[in-house]
């Protein structure tokens, strides 16, 4: 029993903090807490049925297709939508799941707007790999083929890897940010191509955000607890909450 429940200890200091913060927001919310998130599977799921269609398949390549040997401009106006458009090769289902869990978590715990920041720098990431991957050769520890210029590059996987990261960055899920890098690094050493190499990047470009993003969330506390802490410096005691009660026109109350 003990191994059991150190095990379940272990889960809890891994994932209690965030299935709280999913849990208590869904509760309270319910879908309305991830409109992004429901707007996002419902794209892709219509992307994925017009790509279908004999009269929608050029629509959607020439909307959302980026590819390593097309102009930067152009792949970058691209990029914002082909995170929407599943990959060829891929199940649609599978994006769709990855969609739901990773950036609904992700909406609910960071907000909508930092989620979407996070996904575009991952998927932008990716296809500025790729140009330089290219450009590298295949000799290079990093290089790509020549023929990978030509590969159509779609799909949300490497904005839900980044996204997933970045949680687990913000919420201390050291254990399982880890194992999604690992299994990112396992990837590209057991099937090398251009969608494993493009994951990394994301990664790469993940972290470094993590570190600015997150660092600066937390200075801002500081200097506060600084100021707020100031007064009461002499006796080292937190600050004491009071209630206050001023009679006549003036009466307020206060809780500092």
């Amino acid at each position: 029993m003990r191994p059991v429940r150190a095990l379940g200890r272990a889960a809890r200091r891994e994932w209690g903090p965030l299935a709280g913060t999913v849990r208590a927001g869904l509760a309270a919310s319910r879908l309305r807490a991830v409109p992004m998130t429901l707007t996002s599977v419902c794209l892709t799921a219509l992307l994925h049925a017009v790509q279908n269609q004999s009269w929608g398949f050029g629509v959607v390549r020439e909307l959302g297709a980026v590819r390593a040997e097309d102009p930067l401009w152009q792949a970058l106006l691209r990029t914002p939508l082909s995170l929407f458009v599943p990959a060829p090769d891929l199940p649609v289902w599978g994006a769709l799941v990855q969609i739901l869990v990773v950036f609904g978590s992700a909406e609910i715990c960071l907000g909508r707007w930092r989620t979407l920041v996070i996904a575009h720098v991952a998927t932008v990431a990716g296809t500025l790999y790729a140009r330089i991957g290219v450009a590298l050769g295949p000799d290079g520890l990093f290089g790509l083929p020549a023929s990978d210029a030509r590969v159509v590059d779609t799909g949300p996987s490497a904005a839900v890897v980044g996204v997933a990261v970045y949680v687990c960055c913000v919420y201390r899920a050291w254990f399982t940010g880890a194992l999604v890098v690992v299994a990112m690094v396992v990837e590209v050493l057991f099937k090398n191509n251009l969608a494993g190499k493009e994951h990394l990047a994301a990664i790469a470009a993940v972290l470094v955000l993590c570190a600015v993003m997150v660092g600066r969330d937390r200075h801002p506390r500081r200097r506060d607890q600084g100021l707020r802490t100031g007064a009461g410096a002499r006796s080292g005691a937190p600050p004491i909450r009071s209630w206050n009660l001023r009679r006549g026109p003036a009466q307020r109350t206060s809780w500092w």
